[in-house]
């Protein structure tokens, strides 16, 4: 009789108690992702046909994402929340879908300072001669493609323009990744004009054959982590800002000391500075502090006299110098120097100049900033060829056909 109650008790316990599982919450079954995949709506229609081929393609994105990548597009999802809202109103103002403001997932993954094989820098991914037609400045002292707010506009003018052209959003899509002339270029050699149409012709690039279904699947997952389990995403607060102008050029420090913040801020709200200070090619410039603090910023800033806002240190030219030996002298290149005295003071030198270079303590000189002894060319030796040789008689009888 004991025995028979221990036995029942046993299997109460084992059908009674809860079971617990690792994971919270449910992620879509494989077979279950065609009902969720993002698809487009009304005013920006991605996918018009829901063909299994192409359905294939995003699921095979959403797979990379949400398994072998995950912890990266973890990453991309939580670093994307400091920037989306600013972003979005950005895209609605210029009368934009809002649902682009995921294109950086796959572009940079929200990273400011992503810089790709093409030199490609920013969330946005502009190449140079884009972010310049599109109004971002790139010099020695800055580079825009790195400022979110900036770098946003520049894509939605870039965007409208592409949609403009074409028509359709996945061509439009396609064309900011593979440029304008290359999708006009394939659509003419097959008279196709539907993007989906074109994945099975030779004259898409393998990345851009993929990059709307890459598109697709990471705002298919942005809408919805949980259920292609990215639980618990770290969200960061929404960048808030004031803008001060101030007299150019000056230091970030200077900058961070009259806000009461550490320079690291005053670089994460302003990263298209790319020296120690604001640019010397302009005389004003508009830097973000932090929301709150502009009253004690301007009341700091008044205090410092303007010999002492921005550093440099000088070199004091000697008989006989020119750009090329103040280079090598102080190890700076050419264009360091232009940048930061201009031309004229260069065309005619006189001894005893000032001439100013980076502070030694502030800035750290790349490759490019560096002076580089220019290497005399090596002179050609020409062979004297025989003139009974096999060379010359070719050339001869080569002469003689043409004759």
């Amino acid at each position: 009789m004991k025995n028979v109650v221990v036995l029942f008790l046993f299997f109460t316990l084992i059908f009674c108690l809860p079971c617990y599982s690792e994971e919270t919450s449910p992620v879509i079954k494989q077979d279950e992702k065609k009902e969720v995949i993002f698809l487009g709506n009304e005013d920006f229609k991605l996918l018009p046909d829901t063909k299994e081929s192409f359905i294939e393609r995003v699921e095979k994105n959403i797979v990379l994402f949400s398994e072998k990548l995950k912890e990266k597009f973890s990453l991309w999802l939580s670093r994307s929340t400091k920037y989306i809202e600013k972003m979005k109103e950005i895209l609605v103002e210029k009368g934009l879908p809002e649902d682009l403001v995921y294109l950086p997932l796959i572009e940079s993954g929200f990273n400011v300072n992503a810089r790709s094989r093409a030199k490609a820098v920013g969330p946005w991914q502009f190449i140079e001669s884009t972010a310049k037609r599109y109004g971002l400045i790139v010099d020695w002292w800055r580079d825009e493609r790195k400022d979110p707010i900036k770098s946003t506009v520049a894509a939605a003018n870039y965007l409208k323009d592409l949609y403009k052209m074409f028509g359709d959003w996945s061509l439009a899509l396609a064309a900011y990744n593979a440029g304008e002339g290359r999708i006009y270029k394939a659509m003419n050699r097959v008279a196709e004009n539907d993007y989906w149409m074109l994945l099975n012709t030779k004259y898409l690039p393998r990345e851009t054959k993929n990059y709307v279904p890459k598109y697709i699947a990471a705002i298919t997952i942005a809408k919805q982590p949980e259920s292609f389990g990215f639980n618990n995403i770290k969200e960061h607060e929404t960048i808030n800002y004031e803008e001060v102008v101030i007299p150019s050029p000056t230091d970030i420090d200077i900058i961070a000391k009259c806000a009461q913040v550490d320079v690291s801020i005053i670089k994460e709200l302003n990263p298209e500075l790319k020296r120690w200070s604001t640019p010397m090619n302009v005389k004003e410039y508009i830097i973000r502090i932090p929301e709150g603090k502009k009253e004690d910023f301007l009341s700091n800033f008044e205090k410092i006299p303007p010999e002492k806002r921005f550093s440099h240190d000088t070199y004091v030219t000697k008989k006989g110098d020119t750009v090329y030996k103040i280079a090598k002298k102080t190890g700076f290149s050419p264009t360091v120097l232009y940048e930061m005295n201009g031309n004229e003071v260069f065309k005619n030198l006189k001894p005893e100049t000032k001439i100013m270079i980076p502070p030694h303590d502030k800035f750290t000189p790349t490759n490019e900033d560096k002076f580089h002894e220019n290497k005399k060319p090596k002179k050609k030796v020409t062979l004297k060829k025989k003139k009974n040789s096999s060379v010359s008689k070719t050339k001869k009888a080569k002469n003689n056909k043409k004759a």
